[in-house]
């Protein structure tokens, strides 16, 4: 009776297995013979960072002809070492769903309707009333006559999701176009 218990093939032997202890074979021949998509011809993995928050989790971005496959986390990366917070992981979902805006959309003041504009309408838009308001604010001096050389007529407010260097371009940005933060002010 011991034997047939405890025995090769015994009952032990099939409660083991059953349990998980001695598994026979853990991989079908199914699943053995499967391979990721991310290994597949012509598939090329860039580097990127997470548009989420300001911390700069790094991104592993597979592509192919134009199209995200995939987006993970950067194993190498000293920031994540390969892991995405929730918002992280979705960043693929964000990239890819057909709900996502592809076209510049604008509404004129008083207007009850949106419209599509081209990238470059856009773009030539924002330039002319980012001119227009500098050159109409600009001042040269102040009342006691020290230079000034400025405009405080646009603000840039900062967010969660722009990190140091998006910071850093947007300060250089606004300072090349004479645009000042301001300072001594009381803040609402």
């Amino acid at each position: 009776m011991f034997f047939k218990l405890t025995g090769k093939d015994g009952l032990w032997a099939k409660v083991k297995n059953h349990v998980g202890i001695k598994v026979e074979h853990p991989v079908s021949p199914a699943t053995r013979d499967i391979r990721s998509r991310l290994s597949d011809e012509g598939v090329q993995k860039s580097v990127g960072v997470c548009p989420y928050c300001a911390v700069g989790c790094s991104t592993l971005v597979y592509h192919r002809a134009g199209r995200i496959i995939d987006i993970e986390g950067n194993p190498d990366s000293p920031i994540n070492a390969g892991t995405l917070c929730p918002k992280g992981s979705a960043i693929y979902g964000m990239v890819v769903t057909p709900h996502r805006w592809t076209k510049v959309r604008y509404r004129a003041p008083y207007a009850s309707e949106w419209q599509d504009l081209s990238l470059d309408e856009a773009l030539d838009m924002i330039a002319e009333r980012t001119r227009k308001a500098r050159d109409e604010s600009w001042e040269d001096a102040n009342e006691a006559g020290k230079k000034l050389s400025r405009s405080q007529a646009v603000a840039s407010i900062g967010g969660a999701t722009i990190d140091n260097e998006e910071n850093y371009l947007i300060t250089k940005l606004f300072h090349s176009m004479g645009f000042t933060r301001i300072t001594n002010q009381a803040r609402i």
